[in-house]
């Protein structure tokens, strides 16, 4: 059906000028078209569009025209738009409220202007969203929509700028007993590494904890090894594990659950940092284990330049949906975050570390995403031109961003008494933990990683963002913090969802 010719042709008659084919419905041989008018229109009017009609449906049809006059209003129109982005664009719509919207109508159809902060403005002004709106706006009422972006800074009141004390906190790494050992390799370990602490360049270092994910492997020679993820209270850890042939079926018993030693060496590798498991063995820590807390600054009593603001998950559900959240997710507050950095060196070992340039993360309370923090970070230096084609992060975007110290104070009151979760989240919790110690503030908690959980629950080639979003049909703009976080926060509460579970 070539609609757009049909109402060409129909919109001559006077009373149809700016008719809208709203929809078409077919009953064995018959075919109703239904349109939409916003002015008076006369029976010649609607014999006129039958005439019109029949000439676009298959021979041997009969066709009818039902026409409905309706005069759109601001509420109408403005309640069009917000359902356009909730449907189309949900990680936009989470920033805009009703109120955000304001509608001018006019003879020929009318005006819409949304209101946004600066982060916003940049996502609705590209990727064709307002034209994207205005066609679907187009589809309901009759004329012709045009849409703005209007950028609002909001009063966030003065900010402070006096540091508070320096705060005195132990940098050394913390480490806890093994308990329970039992020898598969015979590294004979008597004491662990905080997983949390792994963060510098080691030789003959044992972490110990539950092994969350255990795979077998072959190389190229066909020699097995395998890739383990263990976890501890204070954080997570992938690596392989080579195995000798005096001990590899007692390496093949191992199963998730399980709580383990490995012993090794964490060094750098292709410019990273990696642990490399030498030796494996059972051990545990002991029973009444309480990860020790560092001495950290006091959560800020107020934040000073990002700002929590209501968000909710609108739309997207998926076939697990039915499926209840465990009480592990629903009965603790986790904070997800993804952050964007002028590059890959997470380290100091592997000389300058690189910048965070953005910082996007959503809090779960309950089981419901329900708040969202979201800023870009003043960087010191240029960005390349291939974090630019990345990220579509500029420098003039980053001109009067707020500091790294201030962010992370902001962050560090946002994610208190909350698990942080992210996707490969050792990458950017390392960027967190070394640009929040400068400042005092010692981000401890435990962390959950959605790609663990995914090779963990699916059966999948690639464990990507990516994968998983297309995996479970949710819609996002990769690489860029907000939505990055906002999409990993949708990924594992379905990961939890379908596994029942998080350990």
């Amino acid at each position: 059906m070539k609609s757009r010719a049909f109402l060409e042709e129909v919109r001559r008659a006077p009373g149809l000028v700016r008719a809208v084919l709203k929809k078409i419905e077919v009953s064995g041989t018959a075919a109703t078209f239904h349109l939409v008018t916003d002015v008076a229109y006369s029976p010649e009017d609607i014999e006129y569009a039958r005439g019109v009609a029949q000439k676009y449906v298959p021979q041997g049809f009969s066709a009818d025209v039902r026409v409905l006059k309706s005069v759109p209003d601001e509420a109408g129109v403005r309640r069009a738009v917000a359902q356009i982005l909730k449907t189309r664009f949900p990680g936009i719509a989470a920033f805009v409220d009703p109120d955000d919207i304001a509608v001018e109508i006019d003879a020929g159809g009318g005006r819409y202007v949304v209101s946004v902060g600066e982060l916003e403005r940049d996502r609705m002004a590209g990727d064709g969203v307002m034209d994207a709106v205005s066609a679907e706006l187009a589809k309901s009422f009759c004329g012709t929509w045009f849409g703005e972006v209007n950028f609002i800074r909001k009063e966030r009141g003065e900010i402070e700028r006096e540091a508070p004390p320096e705060a005195e906190y132990v940098a050394a790494p913390r480490f806890f007993p093994v308990e329970e050992y039992v020898p598969v390799d015979g590294a004979k370990p008597s004491h662990a590494i905080y997983l949390a602490d792994l963060v510098k360049e080691m030789t003959g270092v044992t972490v110990c904890g539950t092994v969350s994910y255990i795979e077998e492997r072959s190389t190229k020679a066909g020699k097995p090894y395998f890739s383990i993820s263990i976890a501890d209270a204070t954080g997570q850890l992938r690596c392989s594990y080579f195995s000798k042939k005096a001990t590899v079926e007692k390496v093949r018993a191992i199963k998730q659950g399980d709580s383990v030693c490995l012993t090794g060496d964490n060094e750098l590798f292709n410019g990273a940092l990696s642990f490399r498991a030498k030796n494996v063995d059972f051990g545990r820590p002991p029973a009444d284990f309480i990860p020790e807390e560092r001495p950290s600054r006091p959560v800020p009593a107020r934040y000073r330049v990002a700002f929590p603001a209501p968000v909710s998950d609108l739309v997207q559900g998926t076939l697990f949906q039915g499926k209840p959240l465990p009480k592990e997710v629903t009965e603790q507050d986790f904070v997800v975050f993804d952050l964007e950095t002028t590059g890959l060196n997470n380290s100091p070992a592997m000389g300058t570390m690189d910048h965070i340039i953005e910082l996007g993360a959503v809090k779960i309370r309950g089981g419901q995403i329900c708040e969202k923090l979201s800023t870009f970070v003043a960087c010191p230096v240029r960005l390349s031109e291939e974090i630019v084609n990345i990220t579509g992060i500029t420098d003039e975007m980053l001109v009067g961003a707020p500091q790294v110290g201030d962010v992370l104070a902001d962050f560090y009151k946002f994610s208190a008494g909350c698990a942080l979760v992210g996707h490969n989240v050792q990458f950017d919790y390392k960027f967190i933990r070394y640009y929040g110690e400068k400042e005092g503030f010692l981000f401890d908690q435990r962390q959950y990683d959605t790609m663990v959980m995914s090779q963990r629950t699916l059966r999948l080639s690639h464990h990507r963002l990516n994968d998983l979003v297309d995996y479970f049909g949710f819609t996002f703009r990769h690489h860029r913090a907000f939505d990055d976080a906002f999409a990993t926060a949708k990924v594992f509460l379905e990961l939890a969802r379908i596994s029942g579970k998080l350990g």
